[in-house]
């Protein structure tokens, strides 16, 4: 597993397959628990993940399309769109700098 240093993400993307629905729910969400900490958070279809993205959050059934996409770009998968243990270690890592294992 890789780390990287929350203090370091400045543009999270969150991505799906469809670009609607929950995802988009979970973008606004991480948009609001970041805006302090100078965070953009961005909404994509796997396909079109940004280059410049720090991190990528996405369902872990497309998380190698999304190491696929942007294989220098860690990938975090989840499996619930509301209360996830993996975004809620991303969100907390970020709000305090600390370093975690993506």
């Amino acid at each position: 597993m890789a780390t990287i240093d929350g203090s370091s993400i400045k543009k999270l993307i969150v991505a799906c397959d469809a670009g609607m629905g929950s995802s988009v729910m979970l973008a606004g969400t991480l948009k609001k628990q970041l805006a302090k900490n100078g965070v953009t958070v961005e909404h994509s279809s796997v396909a079109e993940i940004p280059k410049d993205a720090d991190l990528v959050v996405t369902q872990t059934s497309l998380a190698d399309r999304a190491r696929g996409v942007v294989p220098d770009v860690p990938v975090v998968p989840f499996q619930l769109f509301l209360g996830d243990p993996a975004v809620t270690k991303v969100v907390k890592a970020i709000q305090s700098g600390e370093t975690i294992e993506v």
